[in-house]
């Protein structure tokens, strides 16, 4: 069974995820924007076998520590999906902007595509491709443990901005309506930032994708 655990990080208090298989105690992180040395201290209290990056786009704060960590660790790091790459290369121009110290740029081990999976332990993820918020940005998708880690897509009572270089506010709306609610309205969401919540409550009243709107 895929369990989880939710490590805020970073000044903009991103909702970095731990992800292991409850078996084997192999163990993915998504977003590991910064603040490695408290990521790892939660991998090394959980008994977790660190194995893998995924990334949902390239954002600072989402995928500032990624190159350190990969090179740390010698692990791959996993997507996001290659309309990202420009958001990739800017990583150190965006840690200057935004007061990211000693931030890399990398090249993924695997760009992620909609529909790919991605597997940690006996537990695998399925990948779907929302752009809107960045043009690159996946989402992890588990259904047995009927969770999906989606970035910055939709927040709870939110949906990510669409006002950064190649935003699109009509396609990340789209997308979360037809790549997300097909998901299940029971399904927990995990967001890049803030409180969890469900497709079915985000349907009910979220003011830009609620089924009303």
């Amino acid at each position: 069974m895929l369990r989880y655990h939710t490590v805020p990080v970073t000044p903009f208090q991103q909702n970095c995820s731990l992800l292991w298989c409850d078996r084997t105690h192999e163990a993915a992180v998504i977003d590991p924007g910064g603040d490695l040395d408290r990521i790892l201290a939660e991998v090394k209290r959980l008994g977790l076998q660190l194995k893998q990056i995924l990334l949902t786009h390239a954002h600072i704060d989402h995928a500032g520590g990624s190159a350190e960590l990969s090179r740390r660790l010698g692990l791959p790091i996993i997507g996001p999906h290659e309309g990202d790459q420009f958001w990739i290369d800017g990583l150190v121009q965006q840690g200057q902007r935004y007061g990211f110290s000693d931030v890399e740029s990398f090249t993924p081990t695997r760009w992620l595509n909609d529909g790919d999976t991605v597997q940690i332990g006996d537990s695998s993820l399925t990948v779907r491709h929302c752009p809107g918020h960045t043009p690159g940005h996946v989402v992890f998708y588990s259904a047995e443990a009927q969770r999906a880690f989606v970035g910055d897509v939709l927040f709870a009572g939110s949906i990510g901005r669409t006002d950064f270089p190649q935003g699109d506010h009509d396609a990340l709306v789209n997308n979360i309506r037809l790549r997300l609610w097909p998901m299940g309205n029971d399904t927990v969401f995990i967001p890049g930032h803030g409180p969890e919540s469900t497709f079915g409550r985000e349907r009910q009243s979220n003011p830009f994708v609620a089924d009303g709107v």
